[in-house]
């Protein structure tokens, strides 16, 4: 004990000579107070040069650059900060760069102080979690060029003072959360038309409404990418889009846009990406035979007047891209787009196509991808090397369809480039770290997706494309290697591109090295080749290796360690006695402030405290004061492990609380677990932990708020899940797990995915939850279908447990399949998987064996589902069998049930959830139950606006949906 409280002495020392260092430092005094709080704000999760008392500009801080002593630049993406920004970053009025991109766990509002940096050009937090208002003071900050607020947590509507910005160039505030119109100027405000010299208008993925104002462009402006896809825009395209020549890339999809498309969208001779999928448009589809760059084109799933395949499609002849699925058209498709001299993917389904197909060997020189499924072709004929699928056509019925026999089956997946890789042997990295794939050493690399939002093609086999990139990527970055697989485009056509990037000599990038990777992708310093398009970057977060705390002490931590060697022998003498004085003082205090210090390994897990990164540890107090006492009337659900608590934090954020009950407190392993795990992983369709309690006793963990329920009891409940919104739910679930199964670092295995652990939030949309029994999945072990695998003690939940998991202890991302595989049966019969002795995998198998799906709609299908319309029920049955097959090994991975399920879902066609469905529309709940009130008469229901506990008070609210049909009470 003496040896512990001598070298607190000692640091406490060393910190002394450091303080006197800071004296003579060079940076401006104001400006290193400000950083100092910042820095404490962030705690220990600042990188290690970050040493306190030293001077952030002389002693080299990581990612800090000072001029004159004004610290003028703070780059800090990927560093792994947690917790919010302080609002003294606005003293740091010098500042000209502020990258705090790819941060998970940086939390909280932008502080309005960040108008005072009137200096600022570059400002950028890509994946971060901010949420709250973009700051309105935004418009301050005259000398920005670019913003980049994209993929964070924002909401509220975009500040019209953004239209102050006129110098800016870069304007991107996708994939949040912000609602209400676009900001045009008029006689009080300045709008985001006044930003002339802007050249990318970033909207997309987020819930903004209204028209498109026609006042929003000019032929003054210099835009090239107009991205507003995937939002709920409506009414007329604006004709003004086509005074804006210099466009090259317009995506407009996935909206609820009305009218004809402008006639004077052929003004726009630059353009190479058009996207108009997915709205309500009407009209004839018009002549775009001037676009003559057009490479990529998709005018999918919308409402246009009955016509033949537009003719001027063969004259324009760098398409590569031909997207009309459901588009009225019909006649005969000529074989001549097939010689179109780029076109790679040709896709016409959902039409009523007729006649001949004819795609010879010498006019698809480059089509590899054919898609003319659902129309009424009557005969095919295919040379060379492109696939056709033509299922759903009368071709694929008659005897002559032998020979295409192969293209009436179901489409299969399509693979993509990987990064030749050399033969490195059956020896295994470990760590963490993995095979240069050039060199073979054991290296850690720096992961993240490059998100291409509207590349101009659709082959994702090209191997000379590909191969560019690669080579493009190591000499603008400066890495030694890289490393791409498993590409694929997402449900919004983004084409998504995982990749590694590995150091030259060491195992580990320095801290400043992965910074500046950030940096160059972030800031787009870095220019992908024209053909990809406009990018995002999407890093995970890196663990500087060993190597970089062994490079020595700075020259700082040296002089302080002089200073303190001058009075260390006098005071060590009087430290001895101090120490032992305070023993009990200190181990007082770390029982209060570190809780987890106390678990010992007989009773709670191995006596380590969890791994947090970003949980907050809360006092019983708090909890106490959040539940009111926990209060009965705050209980919102109750099991076998105890009570969970509607509560609100004293900043106003609603939580749930789980508290475990005395007698039924899970082992401390597997409550350390969940907070280690959910601490770890953040993904919109996992549920958040906001942390956690283990005062008096307790086990609690505080989660964020999900308002809906779990699925199961939505399934039974009294609202309805039509299929549209199961297909939803389905996805949603799919894409958490596949996050936890690929996308985290060490990839993780739920291990008790059931129709109970999904919850649904207010736009019911799914997120996973319950991480108590997940495992980590280590680098070792490999199974006999290639994927990683874990000996453990055989765990989960009866009627979702894999067969193959109980039969060999073998578990692996397959046991998440078989259980995500019996959800999908629930969501098809919202049964149980056992009622009585009743296995649900082995009803439908049964009822599909003695009469086919109709079989198995009339005898097992939810009664609420048989008056909708079920596109893509086959596939989804098809997919939840094969989830279930006994042998992992026949089971998708859940990346390949993600893509079924997009395919599933675009088939449904475009969805619009409670709140997204105008006003003047009704929500029809259909089926065969009745609602009655308490004198037995039939009565009508309005739903709240919100959607927000809409199982509980059916009959206080009143709103704009009246709901119809026959509901039962339970």
């Amino acid at each position: 004990m003496r040896t512990r409280y001598f070298g607190g002495f000692l640091l406490i020392l060393l910190c002394m000579g450091s303080l006197s260092f800071r004296v003579t430092g060079v940076t401006n005094s104001g400006d290193a107070s400000a950083l100092d709080v910042v820095r404490l704000l962030w705690a220990s999760s600042v990188p290690t040069s970050w040493n306190s008392g030293t001077d952030p500009c002389d002693s080299q801080w990581d990612g800090v650059t000072c001029t004159n002593g004004r610290i003028t630049s703070l780059i800090l993406s990927s560093v792994g900060l947690q917790g919010s920004l302080s609002s003294q970053i606005g003293s740091l009025t010098a500042l000209q760069t502020l990258d705090l991109s790819y941060n998970t766990d940086l939390t909280g509002r932008l502080p309005n102080s960040i108008g005072n940096l009137v200096s600022l050009k570059i400002l950028m937090t890509i994946g971060c979690n901010f949420n709250g208002q973009i700051p309105s003071e935004l418009g301050n900050l005259t000398n920005l060029s670019f913003l980049a607020l994209n993929s964070n947590k924002f909401t509220g509507s975009i500040p019209a003072t953004l239209g102050k910005l006129t110098n800016v160039e870069w304007l991107d505030v996708a994939d949040n959360q912000l609602t209400g119109s676009l900001p045009v100027s008029n006689s009080t405000q300045s709008g985001l038309d006044k930003l002339v010299n802007a050249n990318h208008f970033h909207f997309n993925l987020n819930n903004l409404s209204g028209t498109i104002p026609p006042a929003l462009f000019s032929e003054n402006m210099n835009l090239l990418h107009v991205l507003f896809d995937s939002n709920k825009f409506e009414g007329e395209i604006p004709s003004t889009l086509g005074l804006v020549t210099s466009l090259t890339v317009v995506r407009l999809d996935r909206n609820q846009i009305t009218g004809s498309i402008p006639s004077n969208i052929s003004n726009l001779v630059s353009l190479e990406e058009l996207n108009l999928s997915n709205n309500k448009l009407n009209g004839a589809i018009p002549d775009l035979s001037a676009l003559t760059g057009l490479g990529y084109i998709d005018f999918s799933n919308n409402s246009f007047n009955p016509s033949t395949v537009p003719s001027w499609l063969t004259s324009t002849q760098k398409l590569t891209t031909i997207v009309l699925d459901n588009c009225s058209i019909a006649g005969q498709i000529s074989s001549t787009i097939f010689s179109l001299p780029l076109l790679e993917t040709v896709r016409m389904k959902n039409n009523q196509l007729n006649g001949t197909v004819t795609i010879s060997a010498t006019n698809s020189n480059e089509v590899q991808w054919i898609d003319l499924r659902n129309n009424s072709i009557t005969q095919a004929a295919v040379q060379g090397n492109a696939t056709l699928w033509i299922a759903g056509n009368p071709v694929c019925n008659s005897d002559s369809s032998l020979s295409i026999s192969k293209s009436c089956q179901n489409m299969v997946e399509v693979k993509s480039y990987q990064t030749v890789t050399a033969q490195c042997g059956a020896k295994n990295c470990s760590g963490g770290l993995k095979h240069n794939p050039k060199r073979c050493k054991c290296q850690q690399p720096y992961e993240g997706q490059m998100v291409f939002r509207a590349p101009s093609f659709s082959d994702l086999t090209d191997t000379q494309r590909f191969k560019g990139l690669e080579n493009d990527l190591i000499t603008k970055l400066s890495v030694d290697t890289i490393y791409l697989c498993c590409l694929y485009f997402d449900s919004t056509q983004y084409l998504i591109v995982p990749v590694q990037f590995f150091p030259a000599d060491s195992k580990f990038f320095t801290r400043s090295e992965v910074t500046q990777i950030g940096f160059k992708l972030s800031s787009h310093s870095y220019h992908a080749p024209e053909e990809f398009g406009p990018f995002f970057f999407m890093a995970t977060p890196y663990s500087i290796g060993s190597e970089e705390s062994s490079k020595g002490l700075s020259s700082a931590v040296i002089a302080g360690i002089a200073a303190g060697a001058v009075v260390l022998a006098l005071a060590v003498i009087v430290m001895g006695f101090y120490a032992l004085r305070q023993k009990k003082r200190a181990e007082k205090a770390i029982e209060i402030h570190k809780p987890f210090a106390s678990w010992g390994a007989g009773s709670m897990g191995n006596g380590n405290g969890p791994k947090l990164k970003g949980a907050r540890w809360f006092s019983f107090a708090e909890i106490k004061e959040a539940t009111n006492n926990f209060s009965e009337s705050n209980v919102i659900g109750a099991g076998g492990y105890g009570k969970v608590y509607k509560a609100m934090l004293p900043e106003g954020e609603i939580v749930a609380i789980k508290r475990a009950q005395q007698g039924s407190l899970q082992g401390g392993a597997e409550f350390k677990n969940e907070i280690e795990l959910l601490s770890r992983v953040h993904h919109k369709n996992l549920v958040g932990l906001i942390g956690f309690c283990t005062e008096q006793g307790e086990q609690m963990l505080v989660y964020e708020y999900i308002p809906n329920g779990n699925l199961r009891e939505n399934l039974i409940g009294e609202l309805t899940l039509d299929w549209a919104r199961r297909l939803q739910i389905a996805l949603g679930s799919a894409k958490g797990l596949n996050y936890l199964h690929e996308l985290a670092h060490p990839p993780i295995i739920h291990r008790d995915i059931k129709s109970t652990n999904i919850l649904l939030d207010e736009n019911l949309n799914a997120k996973v939850a319950d991480f108590g029994l997940s495992k980590l999945v280590a680098d070792g072990g490999v199974n006999a279908g290639g994927k990683s695998h874990v000996s453990t003690q055989v765990k989960g939940t009866l009627g979702y447990l894999d067969p193959e998991y109980y039969m060999t202890q073998q578990l692996s991302e397959k046991s998440d399949v078989y259980s995500f595989g019996i959800v999908l049966l629930e969501l098809i019969t919202a049964r149980l998987p056992i009622e009585g002795a009743k296995y649900i995998v082995r009803l439908v198998k049964e009822a599909l064996e003695s009469g086919g799906i109709a079989c198995l709609q009339e005898e097992l299908m939810d009664p609420v589902l048989t008056q909708d319309n079920l596109t893509g029920f086959g596939e989804f049955l098809a997919l939840a069998l094969s989830c279930v097959k006994e042998l992992s090994a026949e089971r998708p991975s859940m990346r390949e049930a993600v893509k079924e399920l997009e395919s599933i879902v675009e088939m449904q066609g475009p969805y619009s959830s409670v709140k997204d469905s105008p006003e003047s529309d009704p929500i029809v709940v259909k089926g065969t139950r009745k609602l009655y009130d308490e004198d037995d008469e039939e009565i009508s229901m309005v739903l709240p606006r919100q959607g927000k506990d809409n199982h509980k008070n059916l009959f206080e609210y009143s709103g704009a949906y009246q709901l119809s049909g026959t509901i039962e009470p339970k």
